[in-house]
């Protein structure tokens, strides 16, 4: 099976008003219709624009990361809508929501029919944990598609090798992996990790940040971003394991196929086999009906 993702640089811009996140975000989901997508990818934080309203210009300051989670009803029946009206599944970067009492920075899944699935990020900053009082998801899910499994993780989380390997293990052939970074060192982090769980797992990973700044907005101010759709480094696929990527810092959105039949068989028969070649005899590995952790 083939099908087409795209993966959106979203510029942070200061607003006025709900409606003008609404139109710059449809303007990405139409965008990217029109290259006939199936899935489209925004960044981790995508919502913190949320918080800039009314401060358009840098005259004042931004509502507190607290207030975020108002914003929840308003921003999941807009990418409901969305993805019914376009037909694609939408990951919307990530939204930070209130669950029991504690702020949760969640990942989510769109799909056509009006479901929403949503994945907590399960490895949290220390600038998440510090300064936003936020806390981590409780379990890793992978959620069936039409086109396959798979994973949403977020960030910091694609820096642990290990729950991607869960992730796989529970049948995850593609990582949707969205992310937000203030600086080249935390850029660079995400990305080369992002290339070392697809070549560990044999998996693609599709993963993208923010750029622009938010100048009213805390921890904000500063974004270093690009997109990328990422393969395995084997034979069939491009040398650098690179099928697309954006400019870097650039508002834009990249798109490519992903064959993940193309996948299973390099898993068997590639140059190397890192899937199947994995010393369960000398690690631990996910198994059916273990508890995460054993």
């Amino acid at each position: 099976m083939t099908y087409r993702v795209a993966a959106v640089q979203y510029d942070l811009t200061d607003i006025e008003a709900f409606s003008d996140f609404e139109s710059q975000v449809r303007h990405y989901v139409r965008n990217a219709s029109e290259y006939e997508v199936q899935f489209v990818l925004f960044p981790e934080f995508l919502t913190t624009q949320l918080l800039s309203i009314g401060t358009r210009g840098g005259a004042g300051e931004g509502l507190p990361i607290e207030r975020l989670p108002e914003f929840t009803d308003a921003y999941e029946a807009l990418f409901r809508a969305l993805a019914s009206e376009y037909g694609v599944h939408i990951v919307a970067g990530t939204h930070v929501r209130r669950e029991a009492g504690k702020l949760r920075n969640t990942a989510y899944l769109f799909y056509p029919d009006g479901t929403i699935a949503r994945q907590a990020k399960l490895h949290l900053t220390p600038t998440e944990v510090s300064e936003w009082g936020m806390s981590p998801g409780e379990g890793l899910e992978v959620f069936q598609t039409p086109y396959g499994t798979i994973a949403l993780l977020t960030c910091y989380d694609i820096e642990f090798p290990e729950i991607v390997r869960m992730a796989r293990a529970r049948g995850a052939d593609v990582i949707f992996c969205p992310s937000c970074t203030d600086d080249r060192h935390g850029y660079h982090r995400v990305r080369y990790c992002c290339h070392a769980r697809a070549v560990e797992n044999q998996v693609y990973i599709v993963t993208t940040g923010t750029v622009g700044s938010l100048r009213s907005v805390d921890f904000m101010r500063a974004n270093y971003g690009q997109a990328a759709i990422i393969s395995p480094n084997d034979i069939p696929f491009p040398p650098a394991g690179l099928l697309a990527e954006g400019v870097i810092n650039q508002p834009m959105l990249v798109a490519a196929d992903l064959d993940v039949g193309l996948l299973e068989r390099v898993r068997q028969s590639g140059a190397v086999t890192t899937w199947r070649d994995r010393r369960i005899d000398l690690y631990p590995d996910w198994r059916p009906g273990a508890k995460q952790g054993d």
